[in-house]
């Protein structure tokens, strides 16, 4: 039996004997690889539940809305995504005891994007075995690694253990984490204040304030949103200027700091494809650097450095001690 349906038969038997009364999953979108996020209220409606290497969401921002209802609600949740999950009870905004975590397996997810990088048009399917990509286009068929097409936050994965599960389904056996997730960032402070400030002024140019990647974070719950006051002058429209292209971004990254877990979600779901993550990296990488190695989510209890003061907390002179380098 494939994954997917492996998945699928314990949610329905889960929903058979009452464990649970719905489910967040993912359904088929338009296209193949436009798998969406969706909520499953009965056996019947299970039917369109899909999991496979385009299910890259993060279901657990859908919690802070779903749990709020009446009955238990389940969760499909990857590896990575346990982090969230736990930052969202660290934080109180999601009630333990209306949610039922089923952990899943990932090899990490494909990015169609990377795909079609490679030249590859027409795309009509994509098989995955494990290592290598079949790509089914009009032309005919082309291969490549899979390793070449795996979402970038996959390229730097923490390892497969689920650190909050009620019932582990499909889950592979912990693997050791890879990559060096600070590597882009080590390079972005390496550069002069002028070049870094021209890298972002590029990057945040290209921005359209969709607000994807603000809806899309599990560490952006706030009821209504500094950016929703319509006395702020930046509510729901698009920029004029390009303090409003910078002011968005960083006030976000300042209001997840020490909170985001590195899931990736800002970046991608961003249609412009703006390297956000790298933000946050910089926030955690400095955390890491000054208050000693840290892990958002790890626990679904802990405080993170930047709201538990401590008589060894570094002090404000010390970014001049570390080179200058904000």
């Amino acid at each position: 039996m494939q994954r997917a349906e492996m998945i699928k038969a314990k949610i329905l038997e889960l929903m058979q004997n009452k464990t649970v009364d719905r489910a967040i999953g993912w359904k088929r979108g338009e296209f193949f690889y436009d798998n969406s996020p969706a909520v499953f209220e009965t056996p019947e409606e299970l039917e369109d539940f899909v999991y496979d290497s385009f299910c890259g969401a993060n279901l657990s921002k859908y919690l802070v809305k779903e749990a709020k209802k009446d009955g238990k609600v389940l969760v499909c949740i990857k590896p990575c995504d346990s982090y969230s999950l736990n930052q969202l009870l660290t934080e109180h905004r999601v009630d333990r005891s209306k949610i039922y975590v089923l952990g899943i397996g990932c090899d990490g997810m494909l990015d169609i994007e990377l795909i079609r990088a490679k030249g590859i048009k027409g795309i009509t399917a994509v098989k995955d075995d494990g290592e290598t990509l079949t790509v089914d286009t009009v032309y005919g068929e082309r291969t490549l690694p899979r390793s070449e097409a795996i979402l970038g936050r996959c390229t730097v994965c923490k390892g497969g253990k689920h650190v909050i599960f009620d019932e582990l389904v499909c889950a592979d056996e912990e693997k050791e984490a890879r990559g060096d997730r600070f590597e882009k960032v080590s390079e972005l402070e390496a550069m002069t204040d002028d070049e870094r400030f021209a890298f972002w002024r590029s990057e945040l140019s290209k921005c359209i304030r969709c607000n994807a990647c603000r809806n899309a974070c599990p560490a952006c719950t706030c009821e209504k949103c500094v950016f929703d006051n319509d006395a702020s002058g930046y509510a729901s429209k698009a920029n004029s200027d390009t303090f409003e292209e910078n002011m968005f971004h960083i006030i976000r990254a300042f209001h997840v700091a020490g909170r985001c877990t590195d899931c990736g979600e800002c970046s991608r779901v961003c249609p412009e494809k703006i390297p956000l993550h790298l933000l946050n990296r910089k926030f955690i990488k400095d955390i890491n650097e000054l208050y000693g190695e840290y892990q958002a989510g790890e626990t679904d209890n802990g405080r993170s450095p930047v709201t538990n003061f401590t008589k060894t907390d570094a002090e404000p002179s010390v970014i001049y001690e570390r080179g200058g380098k904000n």
